[in-house]
């Protein structure tokens, strides 16, 4: 058992290197930049910071600049640069005078994956007649899929976010007609320099409308925490790009203004020190950040939605599935409404000529301010501390079964049950059964791994090996052995507390892999409970062991392998009887029991051979 563990280890170190070497040192490293920032230390005297920018200008044949006017309060400064230039400076003598130098990352606006603009829809009219339908008199309402599957409604019986201020951090905002009577307060550009954050893209203002779009106004459509107050902060240009040096300072920004709650529904590669340091700053304030996950369909969220103290928020469509874009895995708190092909997610907004139209869009962009809203009702409700907050938001949400592969994070946003749990300050027996049952808490395996696993069929799966193996023993004696009893792990359950695993920059397939019996590992990559009947059957360890009968230590563990796989076939027949095309009925549990039987049998052939030529 011990030599297994070692060997595992290190094919999971293995992947590991192999993962590193491939991609330089994961999204930590990746990402795009232009310029170069230098952080300089407080206890720095300014006449010693000049000196050193005189030098670097010279040496460099650079112009060092603040990269905005509260950039001199921090010490940042800008300069233009590559990697070869920034590797420079960190060997040089003005780094003792830094906190740190890094590049200055390019975040943009996920890519929205086909958009579209719904040019169908008639503009509405003030005068226009409210639809026959429940909720609010927005005339578009009824096409708010989006609202309707977090049920808002239900939340906004007990609060709509009066009193509470949130940033958007992107492209700015335009108060077009349906952003009329929603509340502003003052933000800033940090592309250009200026107080007017109006938008020129289109993309942050559809943001805003998920947060706080006017409501109730006969006009338009609804947003989610409509009595907040909106603070708009564009960092992102008209092409939807903007650098980690602005967003981080509009981060620390918007916790100096005031601000509840920070949306960033923009994202990359590169990992910041000075956004970082930035959203730890926002946490300590009492701000609760959350960020998209990102549309690459990648494992693992783009920064910012990674960074501790953030809130990283997943794409689902109006079937709840995950969005086909959507990243996954590590990163992935919650999830929200994102939209699809079969429904966006509509809101007004500016087009290309910065004129208002209702527009349809799609992505984690979409998804993050749904949360963002959502947040804004329970910090409205009385919590406000950020870490209680995503307590509240976790606890309520719709948990999603069969998520290996953390898709959803804690579950699917909830309004109403967030807000109620906010509200209550303590629920019920009956709520709070509710939610122990639906995340997993009342099942053991919860506190193995995090609920990824179950832990009593994988108890009664090595357990059942064991005594097959046992039982076997009495009528064939044999020695035990190491390969024979990492046959009947291998074969049974895998090392299934690593199947929950996530580490950032490192691919989650080894421990997956790893934490995967051997009829597992046809569905392991996929994520899902269904069992492949190739893998799910006798013909692996026939393969076994029709190749390691001969040898003198390792037809042991085909052995073994063969048992465990007997006793993982029963276990799954009982407990969870789903095979690709089978369904999870009396064919599925009957081919599992069959199979399993031909696994006992191929093994007891297989020792009853081993005495014979012996």
């Amino acid at each position: 058992m011990r030599r297994l563990i070692l060997l595992c280890l290190f094919i999971v170190g293995l992947g590991a290197a192999v993962f590193g070497f491939l991609n330089v040192q994961g999204l930590a490293a990746k990402g795009n930049f232009e310029t170069i920032v230098l952080d300089f230390r407080e206890d720095i005297a300014k006449d010693e910071i000049n000196r050193d920018l005189q030098a670097i200008a010279q040496q460099y044949n650079v112009t060092p600049q603040l990269d905005n006017k509260f950039s001199a309060q921090d010490n940042v400064y800008i300069i233009k640069g590559d990697r070869q230039r920034l590797n420079q400076l960190k060997k040089s003598q003005f780094a003792k005078a830094t906190e740190f130098i890094e590049p200055n990352f390019i975040y943009t606006i996920p890519p929205e994956p086909k958009a579209t603009s719904l040019g169908e829809l008639p503009q509405p009219q003030d005068n226009e007649a409210k639809p026959a339908l429940t909720g609010p008199n927005d005339p578009y309402y009824s096409k708010q899929w989006n609202l309707h599957k977090i049920s808002a409604e239900g939340a906004w019986s007990q609060t709509k976010g009066n009193g509470i201020t949130v940033a958007v951090i992107d492209t700015g905002i335009t108060q077009v007609r349906d952003l009329k009577e929603t509340k502003f307060v003052q933000g800033y550009d940090f592309v250009n320099d200026r107080e007017q954050a109006t938008d020129d893209n289109g993309h942050g203002t559809h943001v805003a409308g998920t947060v706080a779009q006017a409501t109730n106004n006969q006009y338009g459509v609804a947003g989610i925490a409509y009595e907040a107050t909106l603070m708009p902060l564009k960092v992102l240009n008209e092409y939807g790009g903007g650098t980690v040096a602005d967003i981080a300072e509009a981060i620390k920004f918007a916790a100096d203004k005031g601000a509840d709650v920070i949306n960033m529904s923009l994202g990359g590669g590169g990992e910041s020190q000075l956004m970082k340091d930035a959203v730890d700053y926002a946490h300590r304030k009492g701000v609760v950040i959350i960020a998209a996950a990102g549309n690459e369909s990648a494992n693992g969220a783009s920064y910012p939605a990674r960074y501790p103290h953030v809130i990283g928020v997943s794409s689902f469509g109006p079937d709840g599935e995950k969005a086909e874009y959507s990243n996954y895995g590590a990163g992935v708190d919650i999830s929200a409404p994102g939209g699809s092909e079969a429904g966006k997610i509509l809101q007004e907004t500016i087009d290309e000529n910065g004129q208002s139209t209702f527009l349809g869009l799609q992505g984690t962009s979409m998804a993050s301010p749904h949360v963002a809203g959502v947040a804004a009702l329970i910090k409205a409700s009385g919590i406000k501390e950020p870490d209680e907050i995503l307590t509240v938001l976790k606890q309520s949400a719709r948990v999603m079964p069969d998520d290996g592969l953390n898709y959803y994070g804690a579950g699917q946003l909830n309004a109403e049950a967030a807000v109620k749990l906010a509200t209550q300050g303590q629920i019920s027996f009956t709520d709070f059964f509710r939610w122990l049952r639906d995340n997993g808490y009342l099942n053991p395996g919860f506190w193995i791994d995090g609920g990824a696993i179950a832990l009593l069929p994988k108890i009664l799966m090595v357990l059942g090996s064991y005594l097959l193996a046992w039982f076997l023993r009495v009528y064939f004696p044999f020695a035990w052995s190491w390969p024979l009893s990492s046959g009947l792990i291998f074969g049974s359950s895998g090392l299934f507390f690593l199947k929950g695993i996530y580490i950032f920059d490192l691919p989650q397939w080894p421990f997956r892999v790893l934490g995967s019996s051997l009829p597992e590992l046809g569905n392991t990559l996929q994520g899902t409970d269904a069992l492949n009947p190739i893998f799910a059957s006798v013909l692996i360890p026939l393969a076994l062991i029709l190749l390691l009968l001969g040898h003198p230590s390792w037809k042991w563990f085909a052995v073994g392998s063969t048992l465990g796989v007997a006793a993982c076939l029963t276990v799954s027949a009982i407990y969870n009887p789903a095979v690709w095309g089978l369904g999870n009925g009396y064919w599925a549990k009957a081919f599992l029991l069959v199979n399993a039987v031909l696994c006992y049998g191929l093994a007891r052939l297989a020792v009853n051979n081993e005495k014979q030529v012996a």
